[in-house]
């Protein structure tokens, strides 16, 4: 396959090395430093799966690329809008943009500019990072990365994608019969760790150390999964107990990428989680004040760095 990965962070450089190892004929879009690097030294992950180092072409400008079979959306959410400008030269009929990123609304964001029968939805579960210009670091999590049309069709084009991802290396490719679902399932989770590790500025262990913290964890989890549901979307029961021991298990010391953007200044994906928690839960009618307070509490901060 012909696959540009439209933002070479952690997950979009793992998902390049791994598909271009894999034999795949990868494209980069990136910029900055990073795109220099990449330009000049080439891709390295650096993997709890195995290190790998490939020589991809990389650009800033979509139209070097040229229709590809798919699109994999890295970037982050803040950056939806202006990624789907930019990518009508990497489009053709059929091909697939999956989204893998953040959030419950980039599918829309997406189709806001670009057909919407190229959009196809995607999760990620991964912990990783660029380490420095070029080089990415993958420190933990399963390297899960679960996708498919947003109406549940198993069409030639997810069939193609999922036999790419299956076939590489270090990848745990998961084709989903609703997208939806896993979408809001996660967002679950990312809604409560991030929120509660930005807004504490402390780590996941300080957090399960302090009934009154874990309980608003636990809270906010409930939230996300009640405005689901209010939407129609049919998360398992144990969607709250199931993040509950997974964020049991986590590193003490881990932190987010909210938190991380939020401590270095950069800009933050507080509108694409409980931000975007608060807005679907005013269209459904359902009350969510965990995560109004978490809006609240970061909104200056997010500002400050848009």
């Amino acid at each position: 396959m012909k696959l540009c990965i439209f933002g070479v962070g952690g997950i979009g450089g793992y998902l390049g090395a791994r598909l271009a190892d894999a034999g795949h004929e990868v494209h980069l879009i990136a910029r900055g430093e990073h795109l220099a690097a990449l330009q000049s030294d080439g891709l390295r992950v650096e993997s709890i799966h195995g290190d790998t180092a490939v020589d991809l072409p990389a650009t800033d400008e979509p139209a070097e690329v040229g229709p590809c079979d798919a699109v994999l959306l890295c970037v982050k959410s803040n950056d939806t809008r202006a990624a789907a400008a930019d990518m009508a030269p990497l489009l053709r009929e059929g091909t697939a943009v999956v989204s893998f990123q953040n959030g419950v609304d980039n599918e829309a964001w997406l189709a806001e500019t670009i057909d919407e029968s190229h959009v196809v939805g995607g999760v990620a579960y991964i912990f990783s990072t660029i380490k420095e210009p070029g080089i990415v670091e993958h420190t933990g999590g399963p390297a899960r990365f679960v996708y498919g049309e947003l109406d549940g069709r198993r069409t030639e084009r997810i069939e193609s994608l999922d036999d790419a991802l299956s076939a590489s290396e270090g990848i745990d490719a998961v084709l989903a019969d609703d997208i939806r679902v896993e979408l809001w399932r996660k967002f679950a989770f990312i809604c409560a760790h991030a929120g509660m590790t930005a807004t504490t500025r402390r780590p996941v262990g300080d957090l399960r150390a302090y009934e009154t913290t874990w309980a608003m964890y636990r809270r906010l989890i409930e939230e996300v999964c009640a405005v689901a549901r209010a939407e129609g979307v049919a998360l398992p029961d144990d969607t709250v107990a199931e993040w509950l021991d997974f964020a049991e298990e986590l590193d003490p010391e881990m932190y987010s990428s909210l938190h991380y953007d939020l401590t270095h200044d950069k800009p933050m994906e507080l509108d694409a989680l409980s931000g975007s928690v608060v807005r679907h839960a005013d269209e459904v009618g359902v009350d969510v004040p965990m995560n109004e307070a978490v809006t609240a509490i970061l909104s200056p901060a997010a500002a400050r760095r848009e």
